[in-house]
């Protein structure tokens, strides 16, 4: 259930991260080069949500989990 509950909660932050790293895509249509919009990316807090829920997610995914919880088709 935990398992579970940290996925949820890693997707969730990078369906907020990449929303907010997609709609700041509008600064380069405004005169911003490619290096110049990572450099406000990295800077903005809800974009690293996209990050830190990737890394959530991956570690759910790639680590083990309890034995006695496991479906077994």
């Amino acid at each position: 259930m935990m398992r579970m509950f940290f996925f949820l909660l890693g997707f969730g932050f990078m369906v907020i991260g990449f929303t907010y790293i997609i709609t700041y895509m509008n600064l380069m249509s405004m005169g911003y080069d490619f290096f110049h919009y990572l450099k406000f990316i990295f800077g903005k807090v809800e974009c690293q949500f996209a990050f830190i829920g990737f890394l959530i997610v991956s570690i759910i995914i790639f680590t083990k989990g309890n034995e006695e919880n496991d479906i077994h088709i």
